[in-house]
């Protein structure tokens, strides 16, 4: 009997032990628990507090579509801080562009210009979707890339030579990116080049030692219609842009013929041409486009990388929502 009650007090004191035991380490385990998640709950925090700070340190965030918000320096101060990069005035050069393109005025002063009429139009860093049809090549772009630093960046429309090739569709979708009761400024038109000595077709580029064509799409497509070259294939996948850049400037080819100088002729057959096809798409979708839309055509003339790119402005008007001739703004720029 003796024995049987010392062996019944070992059971129950094991079993005692065991309980404690396996209490204590689930009382354990639950305050690891809930020391781990109040940790990560901390850094969760912490995190999120950091990126509420980085998001503040931002001076003038951007919206989803580019365009400039809270902006408030004010903008011909930030455009003449932006024109500062550019390369220095030449004077000799100036006065061999001048020669060959008379009406033309320095990419630098076309854009203090144009902000500076368009400010007063009540076009704003905020309020202003920056559009353009330029050619894809990098020479022409710049010209966009300047109006981005200003208005944000750029809804590109254009492709080989400055042909609207987003079309309609193209110009439907940039309308609804503009803000509420806001504005479109929209650029276009081809490009040309011109190197230090006056040739026109040609131009310097950065870390190329033989001057290069310019605009190579232009200019292959009119050897083409002139009948020097064979082309591009019709309705070929890999050159749909430059078959239809031939079409287009097929036209030209009595135009190019009769002309003394057919390379100076041909960007502004060209414009001729785009001018059309882009009244053509404004006019289709000019009902979505809110406060109004600047249209902003030429022929631009690129230059060497240490010379100003330069502009012949053909139109600059301002147009309403309904598709009225607000004003004529040509004047603004001599």
């Amino acid at each position: 009997l003796g024995l049987m009650v010392v062996r019944c007090r070992s059971a129950c004191y094991l079993y005692c032990m065991h309980t404690c035991t396996y209490a204590w380490l689930l009382c354990r385990n639950k305050m690891i628990l809930s020391l781990s998640l109040f940790a990560l709950l901390l850094v969760s925090g912490t995190g999120f507090q950091h990126t509420v700070d980085r998001r503040k340190s931002f001076s003038h965030p951007t919206t989803p579509l580019n365009v400039i918000v809270g902006d408030e320096e004010h903008i011909l101060d930030k455009t003449q801080r932006i024109l500062q990069d550019a390369p220095a005035f030449d004077e000799r050069f100036d006065s061999i562009v001048r020669s060959v393109f008379p009406s033309s005025i320095t990419n630098s002063d076309l854009e203090y210009r144009v902000v500076s009429a368009l400010a007063e139009r009540g076009f704003t860093t905020s309020n202003t979707l920056l559009c353009s049809s330029l050619c894809s090549d990098e020479l022409a772009t710049r010209l966009a890339d300047d109006f981005a630093k200003i208005y944000g960046r750029n809804f590109n429309l254009g492709g080989l030579a400055g042909f609207p090739f987003a079309g309609n569709i193209g110009f439907q979708t940039m309308s609804g990116h503009i803000p509420d009761s806001g504005f479109c400024l929209l650029i276009y038109g081809p490009h040309v080049g011109l190197t230090r000595d006056g040739s026109v077709g040609k131009v310097e580029r950065e870390g190329v030692s033989l001057d290069d064509i310019c605009c190579r799409s232009a200019i292959e497509a009119s050897n083409f219609v002139m009948g020097a070259s064979t082309g591009v294939a019709a309705n070929a996948f890999t050159d749909l842009q430059q078959g239809a850049v031939q079409n287009l400037v097929a036209p030209l080819v009595d135009r190019l013929k009769e002309s003394e100088h057919p390379m100076l002729e041909l960007p502004y057959g060209i414009y001729d041409i785009q001018k059309e096809l882009v009244e053509g798409i404004v006019n289709q979708g000019i009902g979505d486009v809110k406060g109004g839309i600047a249209l902003l055509g030429g022929v631009q003339i690129n230059t060497g990388p240490d010379t100003l790119d330069y502009f012949h402005p053909l139109r600059f008007d301002l147009i309403n929502n309904r598709g009225e001739l607000v004003e004529n703004m040509l004047p603004t720029l001599p």
